[in-house]
């Protein structure tokens, strides 16, 4: 007879209900903590399983989740049910356009649209080219290019810039060579 009576299981409530019932005794005016629930169930039920800490936590997450309780900072609170639900944070989720009509017969959806940008169409006319693709304003995009300059020279003509250099890397400069005569003695 004393194995069939620690075989029976303890006839304890949900572990949900213990949680709201501890919360509505504490009655504490920023909510009650964890601890303070989990002391209020332990000296209330007799006989609670093993796992007693885990278990909480797990009905705790699960009760904030669902919206029966809020979190505030590390205490939970009995939830208005009169208040606005709670948005969270960021940017909503798109909503899915789904249709749950049936398609008429002979109907074919379209394949989703390909991710990234759209490939160039050989077919389509080709792009105005740079002499001819101006703004409103009648002239060209960016800035423009410098005006060369023609400047003479006692060797010919050279092309120059309007910072007056020639363009590219400048010659290397050869000294001139002079005839030294060495007489000897």
């Amino acid at each position: 007879m004393a194995t069939e009576e620690v075989d029976k299981a303890p006839s304890l409530p949900p572990y949900s209900e213990m949680i709201l019932s501890a919360i509505e005794a504490l009655n504490e005016k920023e909510g009650s903590n964890r601890s303070s629930i989990s002391k209020y169930i332990e000296s209330t039920y007799r006989d609670l399983p093993t796992g007693h800490s885990t278990l909480l936590l797990q009905h705790l997450n699960r009760m904030n989740e669902n919206g029966e309780l809020i979190m505030v900072k590390t205490n939970y609170m009995k939830s208005n049910p009169n208040a606005p639900l709670r948005q969270g944070r960021g940017r909503p989720p798109k909503t899915k356009t789904t249709t749950d009509a049936p398609l008429p017969p002979g109907a074919v959806l379209p394949p989703p649209r390909p991710r990234g940008r759209p490939r160039k169409d050989p077919s389509a006319p080709a792009m105005m080219s740079k002499e001819r693709a101006f703004s409103g304003s009648g002239r060209p995009h960016g800035r423009p290019p410098k005006k060369d300059r023609v400047v003479r020279n006692s060797g010919g003509l050279a092309t120059m810039t309007t910072t007056g250099r020639s363009r590219g890397r400048p010659p290397k400069v050869k000294p001139l060579l002079t005839e030294v005569n060495l007489e000897l003695k």
